[in-house]
């Protein structure tokens, strides 16, 4: 079996909606191998994931930054994975070195998350 390759891009805390369509523009016009032999991944700002998964062509995926690790309640500014899942959104980038490091998020966040 050949291997498959994966290509993420973590868009982090940047871009405005005009920036993001324009990303988005360029990457539905990009030419990549099929999904067979890459696969492609995308994790723009939570603002912005039901715009770019609805813009985004169909053989790229959208992914979440993170994700929260109880089901929900009084958490500010958390994003449960079942909300997550409610946007079709089943990719999410968890235990990033940046919340690790500005956060202080550990390996039993990150765990207890999955």
């Amino acid at each position: 079996m050949a291997r498959k390759f994966f290509v993420g891009g973590n868009w982090k805390c940047n871009g405005t909606t005009e920036e993001v369509k324009k990303i988005v523009t360029i990457l539905n016009e990009a030419e990549v191998p099929p999904e067979d032999v890459v696969e492609v991944v995308v994790s723009p700002p939570y603002v912005f994931l039901p715009m770019v998964k609805s813009l985004l062509r169909s053989d790229f995926h959208v992914a979440a930054q993170n994700s929260w690790v109880r089901k929900g309640g009084a958490f500010t500014g958390e994003v449960s994975a079942e909300m997550l899942v409610n946007l079709s959104i089943p990719w999410v980038i968890l235990g990033h070195s940046e919340r690790r490091s500005l956060l202080n998020e550990s390996n039993e966040v990150s765990n207890v998350t999955l």
